[in-house]
């Protein structure tokens, strides 16, 4: 599948190859637009609406060989041969199976709070009840919207976040595909080492990457950095783009 995306090349050189943006679960191509814009006057940018998100194609199909082949088509379209990547969350474990599918076409990767293991956790239920109450309500306005999920969520910057994918009274996922296919999207199955750089940034506050997913991370990518942004959570690029900008800028030797 050929995936809905923003590729910008400003006034680059051709042999500069481009930094690839991965969102996560409930997201879209704008998600990430923070380091897309703090990295866009070193690097051309393509943002990507994964499957079942955004303006994407929709599909029954949500695993991640699936996502990364998706991510191989894309770059193909755009005759891009190879890019740097960043992904946040499932996003990232997307950049992960890529590893997998198709390791040459990765120069580098960037890792935004998200380990290579099966998380065996719900992480979204209360998410899911909120989205499932708005549709249920048939509101249309954002603010409307608001006051449902509220009533299942508490972070206030949770509930903008979802937003921003409520369009004219529509989600803009693909909310039963997702709800199905949650086991593999928080599972996740055992990629071949990938010997190159890989830098994992982890919000301090956050569950997602810790140290007891040091062995299964050093398994899969033997090159790994981690970088941790204290006082940060899930969103860290959200809560602090600064700090994240510059791990990503220093990283990409930008």
């Amino acid at each position: 599948m050929i995936l809905n995306s923003r590729l910008q090349t400003e006034q680059f050189d051709e042999e500069l190859s481009p930094i690839l943006l991965i969102h996560g679960l409930f997201g879209s191509l704008d998600n990430l637009g923070v380091l897309a814009r703090g990295v866009r006057d070193a690097r051309p940018t393509l943002q990507v609406d994964v499957r079942n998100h955004g303006l994407s194609e929709r599909s029954e199909v949500m695993n991640y060989h699936a996502m990364a082949q998706d991510i191989v088509e894309t770059l193909d379209a755009h005759q891009i041969e190879r890019a740097g990547v960043i992904g946040h969350s499932m996003g990232g474990k997307i950049a992960m199976a890529l590893s997998a599918v198709a390791p040459e076409r990765i120069e580098k990767m960037v890792l935004i709070d998200i380990a290579p293991v099966d998380y065996q956790t719900r992480r979204h239920d209360e998410i899911f009840a909120g989205i499932r109450g708005v549709t249920a309500a048939g509101v249309t306005r954002r603010s409307e919207a608001a006051e449902v999920m509220r009533q299942h969520v508490t972070e206030e910057g949770v509930i903008q976040f979802i937003l921003k994918s409520f369009v004219e009274g529509e989600w803009r996922f693909n909310v039963p595909v997702l709800w199905d296919n949650y086991t593999t999207i928080s599972g996740w199955e055992e990629v071949p080492a990938w010997p190159h750089p890989a830098l994992f940034i982890r919000g301090g506050d956050s569950p997602y990457l810790d140290n007891q997913h040091r062995d299964a991370l050093l398994r899969q990518f033997p090159q790994a950095h981690a970088h941790v942004i204290s006082g940060a959570g899930h969103w860290v690029h959200a809560e602090k783009p600064d700090a994240v900008l510059r791990a990503v800028r220093r990283f990409f030797n930008l």
